[in-house]
């Protein structure tokens, strides 16, 4: 079969495309004919080595934490899944990921696969939507009237998270770029900024419950969107970290993701039932995967980017 693997951290020069050995499901494995795989930043930063202390991988190392793909076999000990069926999941950031025509994934990784939408599409759906899910109403507790900026709503968890936060009933504040503002609008945000026209900070005049962050920032921005928390709010991160606010009882806090398919299934239920869209930009052979890297490090990419193998 072919992957995708590093054997070394680095640039997108040491993403190879490559023939290695079909994997055998273990105790509690699935083995998943991949119908595709989504882009991630996250991606990015583990092939560079810059998260090694967090998330060690063994070299070589296939890339690609999102799966949607067919059940192919099944390990000892898996009764919820049968060949044939049509899965998708979030997996395990240190162990061999999707960007291959087969991955190993834990049966507890894995749900039923959104019947609404194309299965390839579905590869769009876990990272991100469980990253927004997680950020605004497990550590921002976020509720029906309250006021949220998310910046960075252009991109792959914004795009869920302006959907989430608009039908959860809150006031929507979300900066993105020319090229994404329909599609952010359409999501339901209440209030677009043109991050490349106008600050945050000139353009929201009244104190927010909630920022979600999901882009890399200075630390003076960082403490600029701080300061548009209103006492007793919070700050969410998945990109820069920023500094609490305690004089004014602002929390902030770095999020990092973790599955959960109890969320997962409700997010394929609002998928199926016509609540989430899943906003897909572009779609790329499993071979280009070095190209998509280039294309996420320059910021070229908008929404959610596929690879699919045998293309």
């Amino acid at each position: 079969m072919k992957a995708v693997r590093f054997n070394e951290y680095g640039d997108t020069s040491v993403l190879r495309y490559e023939d290695v050995d079909r994997p055998v499901p273990g105790i509690g494995q699935v083995l998943v004919q991949v119908a595709a795989t989504s882009f991630n930043p996250i991606d990015v930063d583990i092939r560079a080595g810059f998260l090694q202390p967090i998330f060690p991988v063994e070299l070589p190392h296939t890339p690609g934490i999102d799966v949607a793909g067919t059940v192919a076999e099944t390990g000892e000990g898996v009764a919820q899944f049968d060949i044939g069926d049509l899965v998708i999941g979030f997996l395990p950031m240190t162990e061999n990921g999707a960007a291959a025509d087969f991955v190993l994934a834990p049966a507890d990784a894995l749900v039923a696969a959104p019947t609404s939408v194309p299965l390839v599409e579905a590869a769009a759906v876990p990272a991100a939507a469980l990253t927004a899910w997680q950020a605004l109403f497990e550590h921002a507790d976020l509720k029906s009237g309250q006021r949220v900026i998310i910046n960075g709503a252009g991109g792959g968890v914004g795009g869920f998270a302006v959907q989430l936060a608009a039908q959860a009933g809150a006031f929507v504040i979300a900066t993105a770029s020319p090229r994404s503002t329909a599609a952010v609008k359409a999501h339901g945000a209440d209030q677009v900024v043109d991050y490349s026209t106008t600050s945050v900070t000139e353009a929201v005049t009244e104190p927010v419950d909630v920022v979600l962050n999901l882009v890399m920032a200075s630390e003076p921005e960082m403490a600029a969107l701080v300061g548009l928390v209103k006492s007793g709010g919070v700050l969410i991160t998945t990109g820069s970290a920023a500094h609490s606010d305690p004089e004014r009882d602002v929390h902030t806090e770095s999020m990092v993701l973790r599955s959960d398919t109890g969320q997962l299934s409700q997010i394929v239920a609002r998928i199926d039932g016509g609540q989430l869209a899943i906003d897909v930009s572009a779609s790329y052979p499993l071979s280009q995967t070095a190209t998509v890297h280039e294309r996420g490090v320059a910021g070229e990419l908008r929404g959610k980017v596929l690879l699919i193998p045998g293309s």
